[in-house]
């Protein structure tokens, strides 16, 4: 039997109210987007119950494990946007460098740390683009009139970077 390694299925960025600005799924054509919109969902209440107890640090952890498959990690920007990666622990095939290294023992929180720090960095990106306006993407502060688009992200640049950093990602990377 082939031996698998944890890959990175779902990455969401919630808005600081609560909406759902942007989810990829790794691999695309084989998940559910709607399942995994229900799961970012449930985890937005655990945000809420932790914050309380949070100090400066906004690697919030493991949230929720699923089953015994998929976990559910979370992160929260100064802005009160969090970022959740769910994990597939039986995501891929081990190739010949994951199993020289400790990616096949299993997953640890601080293996995440990169994929956050990238994604953190992907959506600083996209606040410093002159075009980008936060608050159009708001349900509070974009009515009718205001909005034009959807309140999802839309800049294929993002997108672009969130694909490669969930494609990158895996467990033991330093640097995504």
């Amino acid at each position: 039997m082939a031996s698998r390694v944890p890959s990175i299925a779902c990455i969401g960025i919630i808005g600081k109210h609560n909406n759902p600005l942007h989810i990829s799924l790794f691999p695309p054509d084989e998940r559910a987007p709607l399942e995994f919109s229900f799961l970012l969902s449930s985890c937005l209440d655990i945000f809420e119950a932790r914050l309380p107890h949070k100090t400066a640090d906004q690697d919030f952890g493991l949230l929720q494990a699923v089953d015994e498959r998929l976990a559910m990690y979370g992160w929260l920007t100064n802005t009160s946007v969090k970022i959740i990666i769910v994990v597939d622990m039986e995501g891929r095939l081990a190739t010949t460098a994951d199993i020289k290294s400790s990616a096949t023992i299993g997953l640890r929180d601080a293996d995440l740390k990169p994929a956050f720090r990238a994604l953190q960095t992907a959506y600083i990106g996209l606040l410093r683009n002159p075009f980008y306006d936060p608050d159009e993407h708001s349900p509070v502060t974009a009515n009718a009139e205001q909005r034009v688009g959807s309140t999802q992200i839309t800049s294929r640049k993002f997108i672009q970077e969130i694909k490669r950093i969930g494609d990158t990602w895996a467990p033991g990377v330093t640097n995504i």
